[in-house]
């Protein structure tokens, strides 16, 4: 199933939809889980810096509204940066999951 970025812009957090690349979805009877990469795109936050993408983390999962009756699940894979000249590894800095839970801030709210 192809999933169009316009479906996906209103379906999911800004945030989501700016800085991630859509790779895959995969659904079951109760649940749908979509599968993102972060843009290979500097983080303005490191614009005075030379930096290079280096990988990414460990792929982590967000519970997010449920849609038509099946739980939401956000596989985010995050990119990792890493300083040319100080070998510094870096990431951007990502407050869009509530604390003490594992759901989007939008979700928690609710």
């Amino acid at each position: 199933m192809e999933i169009s970025k316009d479906l996906l812009s209103l379906l999911l957090p800004d945030f989501l939809v700016a800085h991630f690349s859509f790779k895959s979805s995969s659904s079951t009877e109760d649940k749908l889980r979509l599968y993102f990469e972060e843009k290979n795109i500097v983080p303005n936050s490191f614009k005075t810096r030379k930096v290079e993408s280096k990988g990414f983390h460990k792929e982590i999962i967000i519970e997010d509204f449920p849609l038509r009756g099946k739980l939401v699940y956000l596989h985010l894979k995050r990119r990792r940066w890493r300083d040319v000249d100080t070998k510094e590894t870096l990431q951007r800095d990502w407050n869009n999951v509530a604390k003490g839970t594992r759901m989007t801030t939008e979700f928690a709210a609710f």
